[in-house]
């Protein structure tokens, strides 16, 4: 779903494009591609706040690289430690790709060649992406992925519930790269 705009003359222009489903992943670039981080917030979790209301939240370890030149090596992101001090360079950074996998590895690749991975956890949440209009990608304790859709309130049919659709996929990318 498109959120679509007129403009002059009967001319509609597609002004922003939902997450897109695969059989084994989610592509989030469509919405999040040129966002921005605006902000890190630190605690027992690492919170990336991004431009137009998205949030990503790493709750687990997760790897930090720069894949373009191999410069950095894969650093050890650990939220639960505050030992995340290798991700404060992704403030002002620009979101390229983001993709979530229904194995619950979350891949973002920022503007610099910055590769953020994050794969699931056996026994909690590893991470969590939420957006406006109700957008929200869980990463499930070992493995899995739920997913709320973009329907707004304005959206749901009497009766029908916020409940998220639940998807798995048995291989995770992310942790044959770590």
């Amino acid at each position: 779903m498109a959120l679509d705009r007129e403009v002059d003359h009967g001319v509609v222009v597609r002004t922003e494009t939902d997450p897109v489903e695969h059989e084994d992943r989610w592509i989030l670039s469509p919405r999040l591609r040129g966002l921005r981080v605006t902000r890190i917030s630190i605690d027992f979790m690492l919170t990336l706040t991004l431009d137009s209301d998205w949030e990503v939240i790493l709750e687990a370890p997760a790897r930090l690289a720069r894949v373009a030149d191999g410069t950095i090596p894969r650093l050890l992101l650990t939220p639960e430690t505050q030992d995340v001090a290798a991700a404060l360079p992704l403030f002002g950074k620009a979101i390229l790709s983001a993709v979530a996998f229904k194995s619950g590895a979350l891949r973002l690749v920022f503007d610099g060649g910055i590769e953020l991975t994050c794969s699931s956890d056996p026994t909690s949440e590893a991470w969590q992406i939420t957006g406006p209009r109700g957008w929200r990608f869980v990463s499930l304790p070992a493995g899995g992925l739920a997913v709320w859709s973009g329907s707004g309130a304005s959206e749901i049919a009497p009766g029908e519930s916020e409940t998220p659709r639940v998807t798995s996929s048995a291989t995770d990318p992310c942790r044959q790269l770590t």
